[in-house]
């Protein structure tokens, strides 16, 4: 008797073949996770390849380009009434968060507490879903001019990222009385998939990427605004 094939075991290595290509090629397609957008490892700030040239202190930013009229009205206005008899020149600048607000339309104004060291233990506010609302905050400079102020933003929903946000506030100078600087209107989004427990970094850095504030925090957005 010759050799005889089994057709049942030769078709069925043929599929199985078939559908490991199959297979291999529906990999090929599929987008694999990114490991940086499951939480907060992710780096959010881009470098800064700017080159800003040496630091200054106040009275030496002054004295520079004093023959040009235009130049040194310009300063003086930035720099406003700065006594420089008030202490030491120092070339780093210093910027203190002093308050956080959320406003929105028809509700009272929701000042979020600003823990001494680290980060807002708990939960630290609860928003409505699809309200506007807008954040104010209060910010004071001391020792040398800031310049390229900015807030940033990131907020993560198990474990993805969501939302980010990046606002250039500007370039201030030292003076005793807070600035204040509100941000644009957003609205939260709506809907029962946007209900739930949110986790979110906030910054404020300059342009040389110092950092004068960062908090990590959670917040909520529910179907109704909090009663308490």
């Amino acid at each position: 008797m010759g050799e005889t094939i089994d057709p049942i075991s030769s078709s069925t290595h043929e599929s199985e073949n078939e559908n490991e290509n199959e297979n291999e090629n529906e990999n090929e397609g599929e987008p694999k996770p990114n490991d940086s957008s499951l939480g907060h490892e992710e780096d959010e700030e881009e470098p800064n390849n700017i080159e800003l040239g040496p630091k200054c202190s106040i009275r030496q930013h002054l004295e520079k380009d004093k023959d040009d009229e235009s130049l040194r009205k310009w300063k003086e206005q930035l720099l406003g009434n700065v006594d420089f008899e008030s202490g030491e020149e120092t070339l780093e600048s210093e910027v203190k968060i002093l308050s956080l607000t959320i406003l929105s339309p028809g509700r009272e104004e929701i000042v979020l507490p600003l823990p001494e060291s680290g980060d807002p233990k708990g939960l630290w506010f609860t928003l409505k879903e699809g309200s506007p609302y807008n954040l104010r905050f209060c910010f004071q400079v001391t020792n040398n001019i800031v310049s390229g102020l900015r807030y940033t933003n990131t907020v993560w929903k198990t474990g993805l990222k969501v939302d980010s946000t990046k606002e250039m506030i500007g370039t201030f100078s030292p003076q005793s009385e807070p600035y204040t600087h509100e941000m644009p209107e957003e609205t939260t989004p709506s809907g029962f998939f946007a209900r739930g427990s949110y986790s979110a970094r906030t910054k404020f850095l300059d342009d040389d990427n110092k950092c004068y504030l960062e908090i990590k925090y959670t917040f909520d957005i529910q179907k109704e605004w909090p009663t308490n």
